[in-house]
């Protein structure tokens, strides 16, 4: 039998015990609480340095609604090198489009488009190219003298095209550019531009001219000079790396000097969606193609894409004071609307507003009424009604006629 001091002494332990392992428990479980929490804040720092880059400016932009994703010192002006030929691209569709050009048309190379420096396809003086062969020349192998050689059969100058240049900038809200040549050589720090401004304009590029990628998505090809001396093939070579790269690589235009340093305005399209990621001054030329692919994946992960066409016909607006007593009307396009928070797109909810009537005379074209789209009581954007054609004002000729038709066919 234990003795009633030995009984006490085994409570007084076993208290003691229980307070000790008590103890421990809080212990360890505050301990597996602080690492639980420094896991979190380490996945956090990880999560907002995912996209942490060397290039001292980018941005990463969806080119359909113009949505920037990313941006790094989008405003920064910094040289743009060759890069800049995304304008001179964009001026050489612009006069395909309206006629002034055509890809069949011969272009005879300068003296002074020969003498350009840098990247080129070596043109010899007199030498006659296509127009479509020259936007082959720029797009792939970013020939300097292919670019002047196009300026000067556009604008017969230039120093004209390069005005033509900055007035576009203007025209598109371009306001930290300008541009003192066609190719992007100039050293000086007035050609100058932004990380958001190259944004600007490749968007305006791609949206506007998609047969850009005809040529931009070209690897290798050969060309055929033809001078005095005969002919000799002359193989391009793109300077876009990121197409071997990347599978979804769709353009667009590398640029670099010793005082741009790397550059480069990267295009891609998944599941539908175009993605511009500009990075200007890379340290290297890995790093100008490592950084914009991580750009475009950052993008494709975080964004879907909600697309409709406004294909379905719609109702006439009745017609005041006109020729017509109503007037067909129809959608100015298809709406857009980029999601990156993982939306319902089965919610989003689809509204007509009209006009209960317009008043003649009435042009082709007008906004006679809107769609509006919204998700959960917030509304995403709209589309213009617009009419489908013009309607005249309607005189008492035309009133005599009605009558006549009505009452007397």
């Amino acid at each position: 039998m234990k003795s009633v001091r030995q009984r006490k002494h085994n409570k007084i332990y076993k208290r003691i015990y229980r307070i000790i392992s008590a103890a421990m428990c809080i212990v360890l479980l505050c301990g597996s609480m602080v690492f639980a929490e420094e896991e979190a804040e380490q996945g956090s720092e990880a999560n907002s340095t995912a996209l942490t880059l060397a290039s001292p400016s980018a941005i990463l932009m969806e080119a359909s609604t113009g949505t920037v994703l990313f941006e790094k010192n989008p405003d920064e002006m910094r040289s743009p090198a060759s890069i800049t030929k995304i304008m001179t691209l964009l001026l050489t569709f612009e006069a395909l489009e309206k006629g002034r050009i055509k890809l069949e048309d011969e272009v005879c190379t300068s003296a002074y488009a020969k003498s350009m420096g840098g990247s080129q396809v070596f043109l010899e003086e007199g030498e006659i190219q296509t127009v479509d062969t020259l936007i082959k020349c720029i797009t792939v192998a970013s020939g300097n003298d292919a670019s002047v050689a196009m300026a000067e059969y556009i604008a017969g100058s230039e120093s004209e095209f390069v005005n033509m240049m900055n007035e576009k900038a203007a025209q598109l809200g371009m306001t930290n550019t300008h541009f003192l040549d066609c190719c992007g050589l100039s050293s000086d720090s007035s050609h100058h531009t932004t990380a958001r401004d190259v944004a600007i304009m490749s968007k305006e590029l791609i949206t506007r001219y998609p047969q850009i990628y005809n040529y931009t998505k070209i690897w290798m090809e050969d060309i055929t000079h033809v001078t005095r001396q005969g002919s000799k093939p002359f193989t391009l070579s793109s300077t876009n790396k990121l197409l071997k790269q990347y599978q979804w690589t769709t353009g667009l235009k590398t640029g670099s000097t010793n005082a741009a340093k790397y550059c480069f305005s990267a295009t891609a399209n998944k599941d539908g969606i175009d993605l511009i990621a500009v990075i200007m001054g890379a340290p290297d030329f890995k790093i100008r193609f490592a950084e914009a692919r991580s750009l475009l994946e950052y993008g494709f992960a975080m964004t879907r894409l909600y697309v409709d066409e406004n294909r379905e016909p719609l109702s006439d607006v009745p017609v005041t004071g006109g020729k017509e007593e109503f007037l067909a009307v129809e959608p100015k396009g298809a709406f857009r609307y980029l999601d990156t928070n993982g939306a319902d797109f089965s919610q989003i909810e689809k509204k007509y507003q009209y006009l209960d009537s317009v008043a003649a005379p009435v042009e082709k074209g007008a906004e006679v009424g809107q769609i509006c789209y919204s998700l959960g009581g917030k509304e995403l954007g709209k589309v213009a009604i617009i009419t489908s054609e013009a309607v005249e004002k309607a005189y008492y000729i035309d009133y005599l006629k009605k009558i006549f038709m009505k009452y007397l066919i």
